[in-house]
């Protein structure tokens, strides 16, 4: 923790200078933050494979399949995207699906311009780094030093392992030839899941996963691919709504 903090008079006001010991970041040690930030990135970023492996086998190339995850960078999205051609479905309407799912985003970058508070100059980088994981890694830090430091290596080490394991699970995916023969078209859906469960704590939030699933498999037959997903997303405001109505 922070030693006391010293006081000095200046004139008719008081100067507060706090003294942080070496490697404490804020009100936390930095060695704590960067191992939680690590953690974070290391067993996210390696779900990459994941993507690799299920761009290949919705037919889309190395170069496409590791383009997709430098520039838009938000899994789900992503996986939304090659899961709606992987069945069939129009390319506008995937990509409609994959945008739906990424303005969260959006909404995560108005909380953060107000902790991180970063120079204007690096805002427009930070902003790609933008997504689930540096977002809660962030908020979870007691102060904005915390914060900052916690987002910067959780982004560095998603962004640069995520990459990676997309351009070795296309490739590997490409070697070994038909994904579907191996089960591998599985390994999208599966990783999400896997993603997902640990955070669904409240009943609302259980209760809108399964509306949105009764959603998405019960339009799954007779929409066109891509579609289902956006009717999906109507769970939230119905749940919310009657949750609001019940109390």
């Amino acid at each position: 923790m922070p030693r006391p903090a010293y006081f000095r008079g200046v004139g008719e006001h008081q100067a507060v200078i706090q003294e942080t010991p070496e490697g404490v970041a804020g009100g936390r040690p930095r060695a704590a933050v960067v191992r939680d930030a690590l953690g974070v990135g290391v067993a996210v970023g390696l779900s990459g494979f994941a993507f690799g492996v299920t761009a290949a086998g919705a037919g889309i190339s190395t170069l496409q399949a590791c383009v997709l995850s430098l520039l838009v960078f938000t899994g789900a999205s992503q996986f939304a995207l090659v899961g709606a051609l992987a069945a069939g479905g129009n390319p506008f309407t995937a990509a409609a699906g994959a945008f739906f799912l990424g303005t969260r985003n959006a909404f995560y970058g108005l909380r953060l311009s107000q902790l991180l508070k970063l120079p204007r100059a690096v805002r427009p980088l930070a902003a790609h780094w933008v997504i689930d994981e540096t977002t809660a890694v962030a908020l979870a830090q007691p102060d904005r030093k915390s914060a900052r430091l916690g987002f910067t290596v959780t982004g560095l080490t998603l962004y640069a392992l995520w990459n990676l394991t997309t351009l070795l699970g296309a490739l590997g995916a490409e070697a070994i030839g038909d994904t579907r023969a191996w089960g591998l078209d599985a390994a999208g859906p599966a990783v999400f899941l896997a993603l997902l469960a640990p955070m669904l704590k409240t009943s609302t939030e259980r209760a809108v996963a399964a509306l949105a699933l009764v959603l998405g498999l019960g339009f799954l037959p007779v929409l066109p691919a891509g579609v289902p997903v956006l009717i999906a997303a109507l769970a939230a405001p119905v749940v919310l709504w009657m949750k609001g109505r019940r109390s």
